[in-house]
């Protein structure tokens, strides 16, 4: 049996660094739009992902990959958002198959009018912590990760 490669100092330190960032960020992203639009992140994250998309509308199975979340998560999810009128489900228009989620107007006015809180809040809460270079080598670094959890993940994708 080979020896664990054991964390030196520094790798420790950077690990449980993005451990906490990955509890403590959420969370307090959370707490804002909780008190702003009583929606969690992962609405929020829905939302925004279907307000960014061509014609405000995508696949589920493209949703779930985009708010990296399982197809079940994602349903329960946009029932919810549908009873608030802000989704719909629909065929996809060009197979009736497959079952996409649509932003809806209100949807829309809901997610342009949160996106200036919230979009202040990661600015204050993780941008502003780093300068323009760190910024750079985060996405860099970030994306090397995700490539290596899923090489075919959305934000690998040409322009994203």
């Amino acid at each position: 049996m080979t020896e664990p490669r054991w964390l030196n100092a520094d790798e420790r330190r950077a690990w449980l660094a993005l451990l906490s960032i990955n509890t403590l960020l959420p969370a307090a992203l959370d707490t804002q739009l909780q008190a702003a639009g009583r929606l969690s992140l992962f609405d929020y994250s829905v939302l925004a992902m279907l307000s960014e998309a061509e014609a405000r509308f995508l696949p589920m199975s493209e949703l779930a990959a985009r708010t990296s979340a399982s197809l079940s998560r994602l349903s329960h999810v946009v029932t919810k958002l549908q009873n608030r009128g802000w989704v719909e489900r629909r065929p996809h228009p060009g197979d009736a198959r497959v079952t996409t989620a649509h932003l809806t107007d209100e949807g829309l006015a809901t997610i342009v009018a949160l996106a200036p809180e919230h979009v202040e809040a990661v600015r204050s809460l993780f941008l502003d912590a780093l300068d323009e270079a760190e910024v750079a080598d985060l996405a860099r670094i970030g994306g090397k990760i995700v490539a290596r959890l899923d090489a075919c993940h959305w934000i690998l994708r040409d322009g994203q």
